[in-house]
């Protein structure tokens, strides 16, 4: 066990010094990704980065690159971050304590003189909460192989259609670097577990052993645009009422699925959305989450059935059910995964084995090299909500054993690189 410790109030402190970037008024956050608030998180970031001692490099598609060079600077980087972006109404930790965690861990290196053998590089990844340009993880997509950049690049702002590649220049994180192809030893993030499981256990670390798949699908409902007033409802075609049965039925192919599965519908447009027209087109956004493939499988197909039938019942609408991004359930990397167990108890933490139900960017970093999760609780299980919030005890060992769980992969004798991308 190596005696070296983080300072968790300096953990805190650069925490709530992120938070005034963006900060609403109910206590969260709202820094859409390649906004003016993520400008200026971004470069709060690079500054203490550099402060820091670190060498900062910015890729094609804004991912930020931090680097503390090892003893060996031959050997491929261990690599440590999260997001600095949130969702319109967020909180002050989703992402951010996985960056800022990374961040204190090099810090603290530096607080101790420790060189490490392998370089250690924090990441601060681009788009991963899919919020305003659509889909999510659209940085660490790219750094694996996994969406192409020049289709990343010119996917458009969901309300105005701005596009991704000429916002990012316009704050100035159009980088030059390489988005794909780099080596990287090893992969972990620190993140709040964004659910109750350990809070309601009183256990203040989840190793997260894999995270669950998830299907994305776009719905459009088309009916008929008619007058509200002398239209009798025999002879309506009306979409948003289709819809409401169909995001009904969203709802109950998720419970049919528990306690696993999750079924949301959170977007919605509705045309011509005039008070006094009956609705002619209703598009929504529908989630699915499960961590086993062929239930994931059995719930594309109910989605499909349903909306057919819902369609038919409401006077013959048609329905085109897409679905447009797709992972599978992810398992992390068996022996980094351990090596956070080991880290928490040599730090004497209670801890317990856990499933992430959310999408990270540790899901397409362990198509690229092994990758491993630490989870810390937060209050009630609440994210994606302005009210998210975490206690200062719990992020600092979440960020302990990020340290000791970074320098096992960094001081391996040959760590075992692998292509990204």
């Amino acid at each position: 066990m190596r005696n070296l410790k983080v300072n968790g109030e300096r953990l805190w402190a650069s925490l709530m010094e992120l938070a005034r970037i963006g900060a609403t008024a109910k206590g969260g956050v709202c820094r859409l990704a390649a906004s003016d608030e993520d400008r200026a998180a971004r470069d709060l970031f690079v500054r203490w980065c550099r402060e820091a001692g670190l060498q900062v490099t910015v890729d094609a598609v804004g991912n930020i690159f931090a680097r503390r060079e090892g003893k060996n600077r031959d050997l491929p980087p261990v690599m440590a971050g999260s997001h600095l972006d949130s969702q319109p109404t967020g909180g002050k930790f989703d992402g951010a304590y996985g960056v800022m965690a990374a961040l204190e861990v090099v810090r603290s290196l530096n607080d101790h003189g420790y060189e490490s053998e392998a370089p250690i590089e924090i990441v601060a990844w681009t788009n991963e909460e899919g919020s305003r340009f659509s889909p999510a993880m659209m940085g660490s997509g790219v750094f694996t192989g996994v969406f192409d950049l020049a289709w990343v690049k010119e996917r458009p702002d969901n309300l105005t259609g701005a596009r991704l590649g000429a916002e990012l220049k316009r704050i100035g994180y159009a980088g030059t670097a390489p988005s794909a192809g780099r080596k990287v030893a090893a992969y972990f993030e620190a993140h709040i577990e964004q659910g109750p499981i350990l809070e309601e256990a009183g256990v203040p670390i989840g190793a997260v052993s894999g995270a669950k798949g998830q299907r994305w699908y776009e719905v459009t409902v088309t009916g008929e645009e008619a007058h509200a007033g002398p239209t009798p409802m025999g002879k309506r075609k009306d979409a948003l009422v289709g819809a409401a049965r169909m995001i009904e039925r969203v709802n109950r192919i998720g419970h049919a699925h528990a306690p696993d599965a999750s079924a949301t519908v959170g977007f919605v447009q509705v045309s011509p959305n005039s008070r006094n027209t009956i609705p002619g087109r209703v598009f929504f956004a529908v989630d699915f989450r499960h961590p086993e493939d062929p239930v994931l499988s059995a719930m594309d197909r109910e989605l499909k059935a349903e909306c057919e039938e819902a369609a038919a019942e409401s006077g013959g609408l048609a329905v085109e059910v897409k679905e447009f991004w797709y992972f599978p359930p992810t398992p992390f990397d068996p022996r980094l995964v351990g090596s956070v167990r080991r880290a928490t108890e040599a730090l004497g933490y209670p801890y317990r084995d856990i499933v992430s139900g959310a999408g990270h960017d540790a899901v397409y970093m362990a198509k690229a090299a092994p990758t491993a999760m630490i989870f810390v609780p937060c209050k009630d299980g609440i994210s994606h909500n302005e009210r998210e919030d975490a206690k200062p005890v719990d992020l600092a060992a979440g960020c302990a054993v990020l340290l000791e769980a970074v320098l096992d992969a960094a001081e391996a004798e040959k760590p075992s690189g692998q292509s990204g991308g």
